[in-house]
């Protein structure tokens, strides 16, 4: 699913809600996760998982074309873990 469908999905769900609403709602909720994560604050959504920011060292990778050894710097990527209720119900035990 992506973010329009998912804005589409809560309109239809709501029609008391304008779809303009909904957008922005969503938009908010994502810029606060976003927001959150890059200063470094860990988000938890009850049920569904958290949303983290790990830390990978600077390493030596290797440039798979060539197999020269290249310098790859400290970086932060983002990190979802499953809650229990989700991850229940992906494998089917609900």
């Amino acid at each position: 699913m992506i973010r329009s469908e998912l804005i589409q999905k809560i309109a239809e769900e709501n029609p008391h809600l304008y779809q303009r609403d909904v957008e922005r709602i969503v938009n908010t909720i994502f810029n606060e996760i976003t927001n959150a994560m890059a200063e470094g604050n860990r988000v938890e959504l009850r049920g569904f998982g958290a949303f983290s920011v790990k830390r990978r060292d600077a390493r030596t990778g290797r440039n798979p074309r060539t197999g020269e050894a290249v310098y790859v710097e400290e970086k932060h990527v983002p990190f979802f873990k499953t809650g229990k209720l989700l991850r229940d119900r992906l494998n089917g035990k609900s």
